[in-house]
């Protein structure tokens, strides 16, 4: 490859994406003939971001079925499990109900990039889009965020920038006009064992069989109860 970059007139240069959306989105329309299709109760949502924040700050788990999918072995906000990082018992509570796996695994905050330096323990801004590195949490951040804080005081954290992905940013916004925090917790949309999910029936299949509590796939909303 170097070599053939070397001998080519050809640049790309920053034309290059480094973004990981690289897999397949789903229209509006497709997800509402799916749902046709099972015959299930939906709503649509003409703000999706402010309904979403709505059920996060009142302590909903909501599956998030948005966009095109990640490539990689994180979620990265388009099929995401959130949650409120507020509630301390919220880790219990998915990994029980919604992930079924071991009770000490952590969750990721996902921060507006922002507010890094606020909650995080570093002087200057570390992006970390991909969700691969470690941080400190500041002491006296982690009351606040208990949902998302590993037993060493640390957090496997997602800066979101709204120029990779404006949709999770808004939402997170959202959340933090709600709630005075821009994080969110996030983790991948799968049962345990289970690759995570990528089209609008493998989301629908996931939320009935787990402890979910709402999905928004695309401009749309389900709930139960």
């Amino acid at each position: 490859l170097w070599v053939a970059w070397q001998e080519s007139e050809f640049r790309a240069g920053t034309s290059i994406s480094h973004l990981p959306y690289l897999g397949r989105a789903y229209g509006d329309e497709e997800i509402q003939q799916t749902m046709d299709r099972y015959h299930l109760p939906y709503e649509s949502m003409p703000d999706t971001q402010a309904r979403v924040a709505d059920l996060l700050a009142a302590g909903k788990i909501v599956g998030w079925f948005q966009g095109r999918m990640e490539f990689g072995q994180r979620a990265l906000g388009s099929r995401s499990i959130l949650a409120d990082p507020r509630d301390p018992a919220m880790k219990d509570k998915i990994n029980r109900a919604v992930k079924y796996r071991e009770a000490f695994r952590p969750f990721a905050p996902s921060i507006l990039a922002e507010a890094e330096t606020i909650y995080f323990d570093t002087e200057h801004f570390i992006p970390v889009p991909y969700m691969e590195k470690v941080l400190p949490i500041r002491p006296s951040m982690r009351e606040h965020i208990p949902a998302v804080v590993h037993a060493d005081g640390s957090g496997r954290l997602q800066t979101v920038q709204k120029r990779d992905n404006p949709q999770y940013y808004a939402l997170i916004e959202a959340f933090q006009k709600r709630t005075g925090v821009p994080i969110v917790l996030n983790t991948s949309f799968n049962l345990n064992g289970e690759p995570i999910v990528e089209s609008p029936t493998d989301a629908i299949r996931t939320f009935y069989s787990s402890g979910l509590d709402a999905l928004a796939l695309g401009s749309f909303l389900l709930q139960k109860g």
